[in-house]
Parts: C-alpha cells; sequence; structure tokens
C-alpha cells in the first residue's frame, strides 16, 4: 500500500438516511433499487476496504423483495422500513455467522438473534451483513483498512462499520464501545459516530467484554441518521441489567428540530491533551473554537478526572479476565498478543482495586454535572489526531475512555481534516439520560460546520 497515495478519490458522498427513509416509506424509492447500488458498492470496494466479515448478497436481495412486496400490499411498515444496517461480528445473529473476530469462533453460528437484531427486523431494516471487529472486540486489529487511506488503520474494535458507512457501503451500522470503538473508528473514518447513555441499548446477544462498560453505539452519515437508528433500539430488556423501563426518548425529532437557542459548548481539554494530541489537530481545534465566538468556552476538568484512565482500564481488564476465561484457557498463545497481555493484566487485579474503581464514576459524575449546567455539551477531540498509519494499531482511545466510564452519551462528528487529508472528529458529550439535547446540539453543529441552516 503507497502512503502517498490517498484514496480520498474514491469516496461516495452519502444520501441523507432521512431522506432515504421518507422515499422508501412512500414508495418513491423500492428497497430491491437501493440495495443492489450498495451492493454493487461492496463489490467494486470490498477488496481493498475489508469492512465485511460476512456478506451474502442474495440474502440482502431477498429481505428487499419481502419488504417491496409489503409496502406494496398495503401492511404496516416499520420505522426502518428498506434501510441496509451492517452489524459488528459480536452480535448474533440467528443462523448466520458471528464469529467475534477470533479463531477459537470460527464457524460459530447464534440459534437466536440479539435484542437489537430482533427490533431491527421488527422495524423493517435490512441486515446487510456483519462488519470486521477486532479479536474479541479488543486491540488486536482485523483486516479492515480506512477507506480514505488503505495504509492508514480506520480504528477499532467497531472498524468495519465505520470503514462499511465512510465507503458509502451502507447507510447505517452499528458497533460497540467498551473504551473508545465507537468514537475513534467514527474520527478515523470521517463519519458520525454515537455512543448513548451507558444501559439504553440492550446488549443481550452482544458479546460481554466488560459489561460495567460496554455500550452499543451507531454509525451514520449525520446526526440525525445516527439518531433514526438508535432511537429505534433503545429499550428494556430483562436479560440486561443495565436497562431500564423508561420510554424511548425522541432522538430524531430532537436532531432535526431547532434549538430554542443556539447550543453553547464547553470546550475542554481531556487527559493527556499535552502529551498525546497532534500538534495539527491541537490547531484545528483552536480554530474551531474561536470561530464558534460566543458558542464555545474553555471548561478546565477537575484534576480528580487524571487517574480515571487507568481506573477503567482495570475494570475492564478484571472483567475481561473473567469473560474471555475460555478463550485464554482453550486458545492459550493463539489469542493476539495484545489480547493475552490485557487477560493476564487482569488476573492480577485486586478486588478492592477493582471495587474502588467501580465506585470513581459516582465522584466523576458530580464534577459533569456541574460542568453540564453551564453548557448544552462539553466539547473535545474524538481521537488524538488523525488516522495513524499502519494497520497493526488502532490507535489510541485515551480521549473515549473517560466518557464510556461515565456513562455519558458522546457523539463524534467528522468536521476537520488533518494536512493529509485524513479525517479527525470533534466529540460532543451531553448529560447522563439527557440523549436528545445532545442530539439536537450535535446537529446543529453539523449544520453551522457546513453552512446549512442552523
Amino acid at each position: 500500500m503507497d502512503d502517498n497515495a490517498p484514496q480520498a478519490d474514491h469516496m461516495v458522498a452519502s444520501p441523507s438516511v432521512t431522506l432515504l427513509r421518507d422515499r422508501l416509506a412512500s414508495g418513491a424509492l423500492d428497497a430491491s433499487v437501493l440495495v443492489e447500488s450498495y451492493i454493487a458498492r461492496i463489490e467494486a470496494r470490498e477488496a481493498d476496504v475489508g469492512a465485511w466479515a460476512w456478506f451474502d448478497a442474495d440474502f440482502v436481495r431477498a429481505q428487499a423483495k419481502t419488504l417491496d412486496a409489503q409496502r406494496r400490499a398495503g401492511l404496516p411498515l416499520g420505522r426502518l422500513h428498506g434501510l441496509p444496517v451492517g452489524l459488528k461480528d459480536v452480535i448474533d445473529t440467528l443462523r448466520i455467522p458471528t464469529e467475534n473476530g477470533c479463531a477459537g469462533d470460527a464457524g460459530r453460528v447464534p440459534l437466536r438473534d440479539a435484542f437489537i437484531v430482533e427490533r431491527l427486523k421488527k422495524e423493517g431494516a435490512i441486515l446487510m451483513g456483519k462488519t470486521v471487529t477486532t479479536e474479541l472486540a479488543f486491540m488486536h486489529p482485523g483486516k479492515t483498512a480506512n477507506p480514505h487511506n488503505l495504509a492508514h488503520t480506520p480504528g477499532g474494535s467497531s472498524q468495519g462499520s465505520a470503514a462499511a458507512v465512510a465507503d458509502g457501503m451502507v447507510p447505517l451500522a452499528i458497533g460497540t464501545q467498551t473504551g473508545g470503538s465507537v468514537i475513534r473508528p467514527a474520527s478515523f473514518c470521517g463519519v458520525t459516530g454515537y455512543k448513548p447513555t451507558f444501559g439504553a441499548i440492550p446488549r443481550r446477544g452482544v458479546l460481554a467484554q466488560s459489561p460495567t462498560l460496554d455500550t452499543i453505539g451507531v454509525f451514520a452519515s449525520d446526526p440525525a441518521g445516527a439518531a433514526l437508528l438508535a432511537e429505534v433500539l433503545f429499550g428494556h430488556d430483562i436479560d440486561d441489567p443495565a436497562t431500564s423501563l423508561a420510554p424511548a426518548p425522541a432522538l430524531h425529532t430532537a436532531a432535526v428540530s431547532k434549538p430554542p437557542l443556539p447550543p453553547v459548548f464547553g470546550f475542554v481539554r481531556p487527559p493527556g491533551w499535552d502529551e498525546h494530541a497532534d500538534p495539527q489537530l491541537k490547531e484545528a481545534f483552536n480554530e474551531l473554537i474561536a470561530a464558534l465566538g460566543d458558542q464555545a468556552f474553555e471548561l478546565p476538568l477537575p484534576a480528580v478526572f487524571r487517574s480515571a484512565a487507568e481506573q477503567r482500564k482495570l475494570i475492564n481488564f478484571a472483567e475481561m479476565a473473567y469473560h474471555y476465561y475460555p478463550y485464554a484457557r482453550d486458545m492459550g498463545d493463539q489469542l493476539g498478543q495484545v489480547t493475552q497481555d490485557a487477560i493476564n493484566e487482569g488476573n492480577a487485579v485486586l478486588a478492592r482495586d477493582y471495587q474502588s474503581a467501580c465506585d470513581m464514576p459516582k465522584v466523576l459524575n458530580a464534577a459533569l454535572d456541574e460542568l453540564l449546567t453551564r453548557c448544552d455539551a462539553l466539547i473535545c477531540p474524538s481521537a488524538t489526531g488523525p488516522a495513524p498509519r499502519g494497520l497493526e494499531d488502532t490507535g489510541d482511545p485515551i480521549f473515549n475512555g473517560l466518557w464510556t466510564f461515565c456513562g455519558t452519551p458522546c457523539i463524534s462528528l467528522p468536521l476537520l481534516t488533518s494536512v493529509e487529508g485524513l479525517p479527525m472528529g470533534v466529540q460532543l458529550i451531553g448529560e447522563r439520560g439527557n440523549d436528545a439535547r445532545l442530539m439536537r446540539s450535535a446537529q446543529w453543529l453539523f449544520n453551522w460546520a457546513d453552512g446549512a441552516p442552523s
């Protein structure tokens, strides 16, 4: 792969998911016609990008044909009628391989759909296929390359989902985040990535790495598209104790509505800013905050946040050691070294240290709640800079894990570009449970950056 030959010329503009939804529902566009365009794109680009772990064009066509027949018969349509969705290959799909990016699960075929797959089918979505994940959704990379430049990483662990949306292979995709596995690949691949409030989307049937942290997220071209998909997935499941019986927020309505006043953003420099942030990222952010004028101001994070990354990692690795014990026992050295090292580190965690780390988000969220009374959302980088060169490293999650640890909703917007033409995401963080407000602020900023009416 030639790093001097950017792949941006191969990129295609993504249509608005909201527009696609409306055209499909009205009959102005057949699902069968729509999926053919995505199938053609996959056939043209998959050999280069490597976004899919499992894809069957005939299976996609069969779903589209059934949905078109339902619409023509006047039957009720789901909220995602005819919209193709890619699924990270850690999400169980009935009679479709779900191999978790792991040699130990090669040939694994679930006998039941995950909660979110049941919901997608109920709402008329088309299962486009299974997207590549890193090994066991950790940091040992899969085969996917960054569509903007094939010599660069797409991030991890939801690398296939982000790359597939970025390359125009599918309009929507689903991933998971335990550290930065939605936000970071969204930033590197130049798409919108949204991680909702912890517990908003049930995880039954999704690979458990660290249940204290594991969160399902979504990818789209813009916040409104992400809101449309995520809203359908919100819910309560008795098999996931992190969920609660509460009505789903009207995320899409909020995203497309005009704020009563232009939102105000509190710029925070996350721990690791001085040591890890790329100089051109710092410059781009300074210019962005200056351009926002009265709509942005700097908010310092209290000193207590400095140890959050290590505390989150402690929980993550301790729970990995438990949940991935069968893989470590049965596969041994067949696991990637980075996965083995994390499991071994988790085995050494003391119970007192684990419990202490689990208590820390209460302190952090008390501080965040106070900060968020002064602004509509916090704003900071989605990653430390553009996607690093090479496919052996999925990038540094230092700017993501804090928000996963706290369980706050966050969203990455593709607003900045490096001098090499690689995307750099802008991350917004909202109040826990107030995802609709975050979506409205995110769409406002997206439109503002695009020069569209806000």
